[in-house]
């Protein structure tokens, strides 16, 4: 039986999600799959060469990771201005204009697009759609990224997009909770703050992740932002009362939440990646993510590690969040195969889909 040292280093590594630089897999992560200590990978534009290129290093992680710890597999595929991939793969226009067509079905149909195609590339999670509001035109972050700024909107296509994500055959992830739409500042540079009060929170920038947590729609992300009227000291990636107060007791969401960067300019005001992973746990948070440096990922995981080895609630609330990630590990829907991209049936669907864009 490994000791209990081993063991929460081991489980501490389950929970972070890494990115890298290059576009193989580094040797320390691909050692780290092995022995079920790596939470997933995160690809960024960086890390793609090609399509077929990004197939095998995902099928390299797949092929690594045990049956019981699998590694998520996940990208910033959003359109517009986010998209990690592009072709043969299909690039949406932003959000934005989606929620101006105002058709779910079309809505539902791009998700399933994209979820295919990710699918058949090996990733298992897409960090989308956004469910900020687009209700500050001074937003440097969000903007056409999200579907618009009535809150019923952004619920029913981003429920829509996700839905089309899942049948695809990957998870969808919602960002960036409590909203982040209104902020003036960029959380990659700097710790945001939203000043509204709780109650117009609750009634606008969190309704869509209501709707969310209501249909179990798949896990959601939090967003770096200090929200005075909830917490007054801590963004709500780092926050109790935001994480387990409004997300878990509140909205009754019982799904995996994962953190925004933890390598952004944010969290470098609050102590930095390690000191922010031990609270973001202890906050509810189940996964974290280090984006590029593969030294901060390994200082996050020994500070997790000690903070379980010394404290035995921390210790269970490791094993908890790594269980909740878990299934984030394998597709939710049919795998097709990679020769599915660039097909007749590939092709078709994306001609009839940007064809609607383009007529809506």
């Amino acid at each position: 039986m490994p000791d209990r040292a081993s063991f929460a280093e081991r489980i501490a590594g389950r929970i972070v999600v890494a990115g890298f630089d290059g576009t193989e897999l580094p040797h320390d992560l691909a050692q780290d799959a092995r022995r079920g200590a790596l939470g997933g990978l995160v690809l960024f534009k960086r890390n793609v060469e090609s399509h077929a290129q990004v197939a095998a290093l995902l099928a390299e992680l797949a092929g690594l990771a045990p049956e019981d710890a699998p590694s998520i597999a996940a990208v910033d595929q959003e359109g517009g201005r986010v998209v990690r991939l592009r072709e043969p793969l299909t690039v949406l226009p932003p959000m934005r204009a989606l929620g101006r067509a105002d058709d779910a079905g079309l809505t539902r149909d791009a998700g399933l697009l994209v979820g295919r195609e990710l699918c058949a590339l090996g990733f298992t999670l897409d960090f989308a759609p956004v469910l900020d509001l687009d209700t500050n035109p001074k937003s440097p972050v969000i903007g056409d990224r999200s579907f618009g700024a009535d809150p019923r909107l952004v619920a029913r296509h981003g429920l829509a997009f996700a839905s089309g994500l899942r049948e695809g055959g990957v998870w969808p992830c919602a960002k960036h909770f409590p909203g982040h739409g209104d902020a003036t500042v960029d959380s990659h540079e700097a710790l945001p703050r939203v000043t509204h009060e709780a109650d117009r929170l609750r009634s606008l920038e969190m309704a869509p992740f209501a709707a969310w947590a209501a249909a179990r729609s798949g896990p959601i992300m939090t967003a770096h932002i200090v929200c005075p009227a909830l917490d007054p000291a801590l963004p709500a990636t780092m926050s109790a009362a935001i994480v387990t107060g409004e997300l878990r007791e509140r909205l009754g969401f019982d799904g995996p939440v994962l953190s925004d960067d933890l390598e952004m300019g944010a969290i470098a005001e609050m102590g930095g990646p390690a000191a922010a992973a031990v609270s973001a746990v202890r906050a509810g948070v189940d996964g974290l993510l280090v984006c590029r440096s593969l030294a901060l990922r390994s200082e996050v995981i020994a500070t997790l590690a000690r903070e379980a080895t010394d404290d035995p609630v921390f210790s269970d609330l490791l094993e908890r969040a790594a269980a909740r990630l878990s299934p984030l590990g394998r597709p939710c829907g049919p795998v097709r195969p990679l020769s599915w991209i660039g097909s007749d049936e590939h092709i078709c669907l994306k001609e009839s889909i940007l064809s609607r864009l383009g007529r809506s």
